[in-house]
């Protein structure tokens, strides 16, 4: 489905234009992205991370401030595509598929472990068939990198979900995905694992489409969520503003 796909320019990044039944539907092997508004901020300073766009497979827009972005670039995509969106519709087409078994790492001690219990009742099997929860500096520590390796691939999953933190998460997968290769598909999907474990609650639909999720957000995590909107969320509106003016310079260029 890759090839068929259009990009649409997004600051010195891109999304994919799709909708979100096709990706369900017809993405089972690759490397997914789903870029919000936290991760494009960071393309802008983090050359590593930017350097990495390229090699994933699929790339969405996960965040309705992007949505409404791309519609007022004049450059619309079908529909935002979140991660947390996502996953559900994807575990429940795959209910059962046997040959998809995922991987949850991330998260806080015990979260992936409540939320492997949640979508395996969901879909009536083992789906999830491994959880981990890394340390926190895991990407400065070889040996611990090194067992996080070794118990996906014990797992014998097909399927990894990468909740590590945006761009942290992205750099661990396509550095290390040659050390995994029964995995067959990688998706870094944030906090999706919370949502999943049942320890986060979604906002209400009206709040997502409206665009004020980050609100919701905020509100209820002040302090794990304010350099998300409050340090990145001004400046991206600046920075689109001067895309829209061609004002905007890609800073790796």
């Amino acid at each position: 489905m890759t090839s068929e796909l259009k990009k649409v320019p997004m600051l010195n990044a891109y999304v994919h234009d799709l909708d979100m039944d096709d990706l369900v539907q017809n993405f089972t092997e690759g490397a997914m992205l789903t870029l919000h508004v936290d991760m494009i901020m960071k393309l802008q300073s983090d050359r590593e991370f930017y350097d990495l766009l390229d090699t994933f497979d699929v790339i969405t827009c996960d965040s309705q401030i992007m949505f409404f972005a791309t519609k007022w670039l004049g450059t619309p995509v079908r529909e935002r595509v979140s991660g947390s969106d996502y996953f559900p519709k994807f575990y429940m087409h795959h209910k059962d598929n046997p040959d998809i078994t995922v991987f949850l790492c991330g998260g806080k001690p015990g979260i992936a472990d409540m939320a492997a219990k949640n979508v395996n009742a969901k879909v009536g099997r083992e789906m999830i068939v491994g959880t981990d929860a890394p340390d926190f500096d895991f990407d400065t520590n070889p040996a611990e990198i090194e067992r996080m390796i070794a118990a996906i691939n014990a797992s014998g999953a097909t399927v990894c979900l990468v909740g590590l933190a945006g761009g942290r998460q992205e750099k661990f997968i396509m550095k290390y995905r040659d050390q995994m290769p029964g995995v067959k598909l990688w998706l870094p999907l944030g906090g999706t694992i919370d949502y999943e474990s049942g320890t986060f609650e979604r906002p209400p639909e009206w709040i997502t489409e409206w665009g004020f999720e980050w609100l919701y957000r905020l509100a209820k995590e002040p302090r794990a969520r304010f350099h998300r909107y409050v340090v990145h969320e001004p400046p991206f509106l600046w920075a689109i503003l001067k895309q829209k003016l061609g004002w905007y310079k890609d800073p790796f260029k």
